[in-house]
């Protein structure tokens, strides 16, 4: 019996150890499957996603850029601002860092700009205004003439033998009722940069356009304006949301009132300015490049946070951030600093025809022009089938709080590549704030929340690694 026993005993051990081996393998198994079923580059992504929100390291690089002022295109800052972002990339080790010359107009403000009421029965009253960008001057002396005011082009044919000799007011604000801020901008923006044009063929003498912004306040927003070379030059200048409000209130009461309107500008001769380019070389196919890139250059009014240092050093940011976590793509990862983004795009231009590209292929370019705002999507341009394919990496931007990936996006700065068949990518962060600083004084850092600043350079590491593991 007591041979039995241990018969039996050892039997139900041997069975023990079975069972609990056949647990172990079955747990280790399905373990392994798991892991082989997780989606791919969910890993990376959350590395880079931790790495950037613990550091936020954007933020700080946009604190040195903007520490040098406004660098408008041409001027001692914008040289400046090339310096330190060269600076910058060289010391985080990238593979290559280095300048590509382009030549720039030189236009600038002068001090001081002066604008306001003069009427019989409120008497003098000041107005905010700048000047916009690529005006002439005013004559020494200033102008002072009446003003006919307009909402829009239309307008002014209706009313066009009322406008000669007078100060042309176009009066027209964005559309408040568009969810799309971006959209409402650009159906309000051709007063500012044509308006001149459309005043001087009325008979104008200058324009006051109304400022491109949804807040209403004193400070007046600038912007590029062109001319044409058969219709005479006036001057132009931007007028404050407040002060449109009150000039238009006060054209009701006494419509023979005048606006004094004195500006400085002057254009110089151009000079030479850089694109700023640093990379991460690809391991396997270093001549098919990924591109991230912002514009350097900024209006004069702020310091450029928003517009576009933000778009700048998010693109560095995005190097720093693979290049720490010792990431190491496929294809070159190139950050790509335009200049003269605001006074033409020439910067962009420039880079998609200089000579070193003739023996690169560019897959994919992505940009950051909206703003330093919580990132919300990407837009993708190309074909249906190519938007379809990146689509199927949208899992990955859940983790940001980003769930689309939609047609259309680019850039003024990218848009050059698109004709050599490059895919273009814009970064859409939340635009509903973007207009209250877009090219005036209120464009500084203080307008810049370090942390959607750097979810947006996260969001351009993690798609740009894709991309270059993957293609297009």
């Amino acid at each position: 019996m007591s041979n039995l026993r241990k018969y039996i005993e050892k039997s139900f051990l041997s069975l023990a150890i079975f069972l609990v081996f056949l647990f172990s393998f079955s747990f280790i198994s399905s373990e392994a499957e798991g892991q082989a079923q997780k989606p791919l580059y969910l890993d990376i992504a959350q590395k880079i996603l931790e790495k950037g929100l613990r550091e936020e390291q954007a933020f700080a690089l946009l604190e040195k850029l903007t520490n040098i002022g406004p660098r408008l295109t041409g001027s001692a800052q914008a040289a400046a601002g090339v310096e330190l972002m060269q600076k910058e990339m060289k010391a985080l080790g990238m593979d290559e860092v280095h300048l590509e010359p382009i030549i720039v107009e030189r236009w600038v403000r002068g001090n001081p700009e002066e604008a306001k009421i003069i009427s019989s029965v409120f008497g003098a009253v000041p107005l905010a205004v700048c000047a916009i960008g690529g005006s002439i001057a005013t004559p020494e002396n200033g102008i002072k003439a009446q003003v006919i005011e307009v909402k829009s082009f239309q307008d002014l044919k209706k009313f066009k033998d009322k406008a000669k000799g007078k100060i042309v007011f176009f009066n027209q604000p964005m559309e408040r009722a568009l969810i799309d801020t971006l959209r409402a901008y650009g159906q309000a923006a051709e007063q500012r940069v044509i308006g001149a044009v459309e005043a001087a063929r009325a008979g104008g003498v200058a324009t006051l356009v109304r400022s491109l912004t949804l807040r209403v306040d004193d400070f007046p927003h600038t912007g590029l304006m062109h001319y044409e070379p058969d219709v005479s030059r006036i001057p132009a200048a931007c007028i404050s949301t407040k002060g449109a409000n009150l000039l238009s209130e006060l054209l009701k009461k006494d419509q023979n009132l005048n606006v004094f309107l004195k500006l400085n500008c002057q254009q110089l001769t151009p000079v030479t300015s850089h694109n700023v380019v640093g990379q991460i070389t690809g391991s396997e196919k270093p001549d098919e490049i990924i591109v991230l890139g912002g514009h350097l250059d900024s209006w004069d009014l702020g310091s450029g946070a928003h517009d576009d240092g933000a778009g700048c050093v998010q693109a560095v940011e995005a190097l720093r951030l693979l290049k720490e976590l010792r990431i190491k793509p496929k294809r070159t990862i190139r950050a790509v600093m335009f200049m003269n983004e605001e006074f033409g795009g020439s910067g962009g231009r420039d880079y998609a025809i200089a000579g070193g590209r003739k023996k690169e292929t560019h897959l994919a370019a992505i940009e950051s022009d909206n703003g330093g705002f919580l990132p919300l999507r990407f837009g993708v341009g190309g074909s249906p089938q190519t938007l379809k394919r990146l689509q199927g990496w949208e899992y990955l931007f859940k983790l940001l709080g980003m769930f689309w990936i939609r047609e259309g996006g680019g850039g003024v700065d990218i848009a050059p590549l698109a004709k050599q068949g490059t895919v273009t990518i814009g970064l859409v962060p939340d635009s509903q704030r973007y207009f209250d600083f877009h090219h005036s004084a209120k464009d500084v850092l203080a307008a810049v929340h370090p942390r959607e600043l750097e979810l947006g350079a996260i969001a351009m590491a993690i798609f740009a690694y894709v991309i270059a593991q993957e293609g297009i």
